[in-house]
């Protein structure tokens, strides 16, 4: 991080243009003690080199280390971008299908792990080629930082449409040390951590591993999670890097599911009856290497990386066992002979290279930064589906239903060009995105034909921007682009009329448009304001959704137009604030018919999007004491209402605002240091819907979120 400088003028003149913004932003005025100096951000996301987040012409924000460690046990990545407009991280309280996140809209109707967001960690992508991720992978102990890029100029990152999270973990420096942590909260959660890193020989490492267990704060969402991270570090000399990286991640987890709004009224611990008669649960066992090379010369540099893991994961759903039970005098033409059972098991193998080269050579008074690269994904899963029934037993596995090998390549050739002047800068790219599905169908018996096939998605994807400084406080910019994103291939198994692979499925294209400024106010505030308008054609939406299990469809056009807003404050004396708003608008432009409860419904113009909150707040006030390292901090938290389903006729989840106080202290003798923590969420005990199912066919959509819960940690380390 590098601190911008600034002359009186420049002071004087930024406060006289937003005199009246401080006063309405700011009741808070700090005397006496001179406040502390901001730093602008370095990023890498969005340019794909460092770059200052103030100059670049996007929305990015990042997240540094006080805040992933604010107080937190480090178990979901809601904990640390709660704070960061535009983005939506919603905590289900459910393990099994991890957390929802959605960015400016895009991923809400996501019924499992997260779609629609690119995830990546230490340059290695978390999410496969067909756009789907899994964040329950990042090792939160160890990250030093999290980007987060909204808008267009996300759209170079290929296959998906509203933005990407990148998290990037500490490197292995300095003297050997070791650190330990344990956790404990309400609902009988705890979390032990312990890790060891330093350098020697020039090579730096950082070895880790935590177990968490918890009960779940509804009834059946136990979980036990047990995960590991190795990252070695090596600089052959002054101008190259070598990283390797490896992760293991295995995870059990009861599936609550959703409820009713009448069971979540009566009792908003519950879970409807389906979840324990069909024992409803997921196990998840991940592996993972990779290694990241990095070569600089002179104005050039060279990144190639690659990796490769291996997933499986075996899931019970509630599917009614009536709806699998075959009939023995049961005609070739019967549904039931097609159905693909209640349990989900697959064994997945993927990995995949990338590499980019760029340079930076002066031109025109400015500096010339040219990208180009390419990415190469590839998975392949074997699948398999079984009745969740044997006999008269429920919950277990059954008799075979489906059977097959599922293939999935994507190849993304990218170019990037940025020119950045004394006053003007301009960013272009392009990319191409090609993705391709393939199924080779191993169970066909009487009544259930062959379902292989093959489908490839192709597009091209540019984007443009525009920046322009006002002065070197002021910052303003305008964006474009076009994004895309195909189907994910769990959205692809049950999208046919049969309730099969769908070959039929189109991408979803959208126009992106985005203005903005970014605003010092002398060295102590900042502002960041964006306007955006998303166009998007034939949009992803929720088919039918029963049992745990979702088809999908595409509808018409979708528009989204929103404001987001954040800033951040030193006041000196310790004293700081920040505050995060958004305000989306997304609703349907075109009226298309959805199946809700299971009745054919038409979804009118003006609709709301499903799992999209209207509006978002996040306000912070922290105090340090920089002698003793006491910090103190409240968080206050709101959302507007969620519609849970397309026509917006069924009881949304309402409006909720909560509190939370969190404190806590620091000590170092010698080798040694210490830290506590003790967290209360919820303060006012408020009872609210924490997120939704989209679309359940069985009309249970709503999460509950927890009560008034409290949490502590500790962590000490020693450096030898």
């Amino acid at each position: 991080m590098t601190q911008r400088s600034r002359t009186p003028e420049m002071k004087v003149n930024s406060f006289a243009r937003c005199g009246f913004l401080t006063a309405w932003l700011f009741p808070l005025v700090a005397v006496g003690e001179p406040a502390e100096s901001l730093l602008d951000t370095v990023v890498v996301t969005g340019s794909r080199v460092e770059h200052d987040s103030f100059d670049l012409p996007a929305s990015v924000d990042g997240v540094d280390l006080s805040r992933i460690r604010a107080d937190h046990p480090r178990v979901n990545l809601s904990e640390a971008l709660a704070a960061v407009p535009g983005v939506t991280v919603l905590n289900r309280q459910n393990h099994a299908q991890d957390l929802q996140i959605s960015s400016r809209g895009f991923g809400a109707r996501s019924a499992f792990g997260v779609r629609g967001v690119r995830l990546i960690s230490d340059g290695i992508p978390a999410t496969m080629p067909d756009g789907q991720g899994q964040v329950a992978t990042f090792n939160l102990d160890q990250a030093e930082r999290i980007e987060v890029l909204r808008g267009p100029m996300s759209s170079i990152y290929g296959n998906h449409a509203g933005g990407v999270i990148q998290l990037f973990t500490r490197d292995g420096k300095g003297a050997p040390r070791v650190d330990g942590g344990l956790f404990v909260g309400s609902d009988d959660t705890w979390k032990v951590d312990g890790n060891a890193s330093g350098e020697s020989r020039g090579l730096g490492y950082v070895l880790d591993a935590s177990r968490l267990v918890g009960d779940g704060y509804r009834d059946h969402s136990a979980v036990e999670r047990n995960q590991q991270f190795i990252k070695l570090t090596h600089a052959p000399d002054l101008s190259s890097r070598l990283t390797l990286l490896g992760n293991g991640f295995s995870q059990q987890a009861e599936d609550p599911l959703g409820v009713t709004w009448n069971r979540y009224s009566q009792n908003p611990r519950g879970v409807e009856p389906a979840a324990e008669l069909y024992n409803t649960r997921k196990s998840i066992d991940h592996v993972q290497g990779g290694f990241r090379y990095e070569r600089r010369f002179d104005a050039q540099s060279v990144v190639v990386s690659g990796y490769s893991g291996q997933r499986s994961v075996k899931q019970f759903q509630s599917i009614p066992w009536t709806l699998q039970q075959i009939a023995a005098d049961a005609p070739e033409s019967d549904p039931v002979r097609k159905h693909p059972g209640g349990v989900i098991a697959f064994d997945r193998e993927f990995a995949g290279f990338l590499g980019n080269w760029s340079s930076r050579l002066p031109l025109f008074d400015g500096q010339l930064t040219t990208t180009v690269g390419l990415d190469y994904e590839y998975a392949l899963d074997d699948r398999r589906g079984y009745a969740n029934f044997s006999g008269t037993t429920l919950g277990v596995q059954g008799a075979l239903r489906r059977q097959e090998e599922d293939r999935m390549v994507s190849v993304d050739p990218y170019a990037q060009l940025e020119w950045l002047g004394e006053q003007w800068g301009v960013s272009a790219g392009l990319r191409y995105s090609h993705v391709t599905f393939s199924v080779d169908d191993h169970y066909v018996t009487t009544g259930n034909g062959d379902d292989g096939g093959r489908v490839r998605y192709a597009n091209l994807t540019p984007m443009a921007a525009v920046l322009y400084r006002w002065s070197p406080t002021f910052n303003l910019y305008v964006s474009a682009a076009k994004g895309f994103e195909t189907p994910t291939l769990g959205e692809l198994f049950y999208s046919g009329s049969d309730g099969s692979f769908s070959y039929t499925l189109e991408p979803a294209e959208s126009i992106h448009l985005e203005t903005g400024f970014k605003w010092w106010l002398g060295d102590h505030s900042r502002v960041n304001v964006a306007l955006f308008q998303i166009r998007t054609e034939r949009e992803l939406v929720v088919d039918a959704s029963a049992g745990g299990r979702t088809s999908y469809r595409n509808a018409g056009l979708t528009v989204r137009r929103g404001v987001e807003a954040a800033v951040t404050s030193q006041w000196g004396h310790g004293l700081a604030t920040h505050l995060a708003m958004t305000q989306l608008e997304a609703r349907y432009a075109e009226p298309f018919t959805a199946r809700i409860l299971g009745i054919p419904t038409v979804v009118e113009v003006g609709s709301r999007l499903p799992g999209v909150p209207e509006r978002m707040v996040f306000g912070e006030v922290s105090w340090r004491h920089d002698p003793s390292a006491f910090h103190v901090a409240l968080e206050g938290i709101a959302r507007g209402k969620i519609e849970v389903e397309d026509s917006n006729r069924q009881q949304p989840a309402e409006a909720y605002a909560i509190a939370n106080l969190r404190l806590g202290w620091e000590q170092a003798m010698g080798g040694w240091n210490w830290s506590e923590f003790v967290r209360v969420d919820n303060l006012a005990d408020r009872r609210y819907i924490g997120s939704v199912v989209v679309g359940d066919g069985n009309g249970r959509f709503y999460e509950p979120a927890p009560g008034r819960g409290w949490s502590l940690g500790m962590q000490t380390g020693y450096a030898f």
